[in-house]
């Protein structure tokens, strides 16, 4: 069982993969494409934010963005390499909808990107049961992007 923890941006391993994060998905992601919010970004008072661990092995974050009252966006989902491949982008993924059920979110979607690069993570959120959908909130139609969302019930 995964344990997780609110915050923590300061913790060294959380700060390094969150920067491994913005850098590489900045550098597959074409000008204007990339949605990655950085340190400060996801220290938003409309986000929160887990670090999730085995041990004392940090296995991957996640962030969870109100867009409103009962909408929400993940944000900075991402895996440690060395934990990757081995089902823990599932439970990342699923402690962030248990979180959002307990925020009493009713709709959650996301922004991933469109190229090959991110066919994994598509096909990861598809698994756990979020479908194409048109763009959400601020987000406009973009080729190198694909919107996903689902309903949650509490």
């Amino acid at each position: 069982m995964l344990k997780s923890i609110e915050g923590n941006f300061d913790n060294i391993e959380v700060h390094n993969l969150l920067t491994k994060h913005f850098i590489e998905l900045r550098s597959v992601s074409p000008e204007g494409s990339a949605h990655v919010l950085d340190i400060a970004g996801l220290k938003d008072s409309s986000i929160k934010f887990w670090s999730l661990w085995e041990g004392n092995e940090l296995v991957g974050v996640g962030a969870l963005k109100f867009l409103n009252k009962i909408h929400g966006e993940f944000k900075s989902i991402r895996i440690n390499d060395k934990f990757r491949n081995k089902g823990c982008g599932l439970k990342v993924i699923n402690h962030l909808i248990n979180e959002a059920k307990k925020l009493k979110i009713e709709q959650l979607s996301l922004e991933t990107g469109a190229g090959k690069f991110f066919q994994n993570a598509r096909k990861l959120f598809t698994k756990c049961g979020f479908t194409k959908c048109e763009p959400f909130s601020h987000y406009e139609k973009d080729v190198n992007s694909t919107y996903m969302s689902m309903l949650i019930s509490n």
